[in-house]
């Protein structure tokens, strides 16, 4: 009975895994096969045979960079709990990166990384998680917003007394937070939460931060010097106002990473008009973008998948 249970349990996750990555394939084939601004032919002419081979290989390393970045991040965080070397690393980042192309806000990320460890230690994983994400969201906020304050200088696209407002409400819902830290909800509080994150070593939170600067800066520097490349030209820092604010205002709407360059064109083309930056090079930087940090990691995160094993759950990886 146990054999035949064990079976089961195996044919049902190796179904999962099918479901999985076939899911994902079918929705980058959709994307790619439908979307205009996309197009091989395009590609090859305004890309392949416009652009010198270094330039290419620029970009290309730029997003190895990020993803790597991204799992050093990981690595070192994943160290407070057990030491795993980069290779595993990566093994977890681009196989929780696939599983979460469904799920809103990439929460199937969180689900994703804790299969790789035992199930007593899913609690740890997630809270490392939580903090992986969270400094990447505070950069993402705090670049964003002074992108948003230069570009607004420059355009006056938020009335002077809609930024007080925010600004006085943004004061006021901190002090709430403040006040409301102690409160306990079914044995969590924001109390609580602040001291397990202050338990980890200074030295992990430091390059925590160091190598999400050095994310940050790498993805968005990325967006910028693809502009360079479609002769968008721009001041250095008007033209990056406009794309931290890009990844700010979308980093806060709701998604799917597989939809994730809809939001981010969408509000890019806002921005970028105003810039009067062509439509068509928004669209198609954007989606460049989505290709080159989403799909190229999920397809490599699918192997991932399809190796993964149920007894990882049980013994280390």
């Amino acid at each position: 009975m146990n054999k035949l249970s064990h079976k089961t349990k195996q044919f049902l996750v190796l179904l999962l895994k099918i479901i999985i990555i076939a899911g994902a394939f079918y929705f980058i084939y959709d994307r790619l096969s439908n979307d205009s601004t996309l197009e091989f032919e395009k590609f090859k002419s305004v890309v392949l045979e416009k652009q010198p081979f270094y330039n290419i290989l620029f970009i290309l390393f730029l997003s190895f960079l990020n993803r790597f970045l991204e799992i050093l991040k990981w690595q070192n965080l994943v160290q407070t709990i057990k030491k795993i070397t980069v290779s595993e690393a990566s093994k977890q980042v681009l196989g929780a990166l696939t599983l979460a192309l469904f799920t809103p806000n990439g929460i199937g990320e969180y689900a994703g990384k804790a299969l790789f460890f035992e199930k007593e230690k899913a609690k740890k994983i997630i809270f490392l998680n939580l903090i992986c994400n969270g400094i990447q969201l505070i950069l993402t906020i705090i670049f964003g917003t002074l992108g948003l304050l230069y570009f607004n200088s420059v355009f006056n696209v938020v009335p002077a007394k809609t930024i007080v407002v925010i600004i006085g409400s943004a004061s006021l819902f901190f002090l709430f937070f403040l006040f409301l830290k102690k409160i306990d909800i079914k044995g969590y509080s924001i109390e609580k939460i602040i001291k397990k994150i202050t338990k980890i070593p200074r030295s992990i939170h430091q390059k925590n931060i160091a190598l999400g600067l050095l994310r940050y800066l790498t993805f968005s520097h990325q967006y910028y010097f693809l502009f360079l490349m479609f002769g968008v030209d721009l001041p250095y820092w008007l033209l990056l106002s406009a794309i931290t604010s890009v990844y700010f205002l979308a980093s806060s709407l709701p998604s799917f990473q597989f939809l994730d360059f809809a939001v981010k064109g969408s509000v890019a083309v806002y921005f970028f008009g105003l810039l009067q930056v062509n439509e068509w090079v928004v669209l198609f930087i954007t989606t460049l973008m989505w290709f080159l940090n989403t799909v190229i990691p999920v397809v490599i995160g699918s192997y991932y998948v399809l190796r993964f094993k149920i007894n990882n759950t049980k013994t280390t990886t």
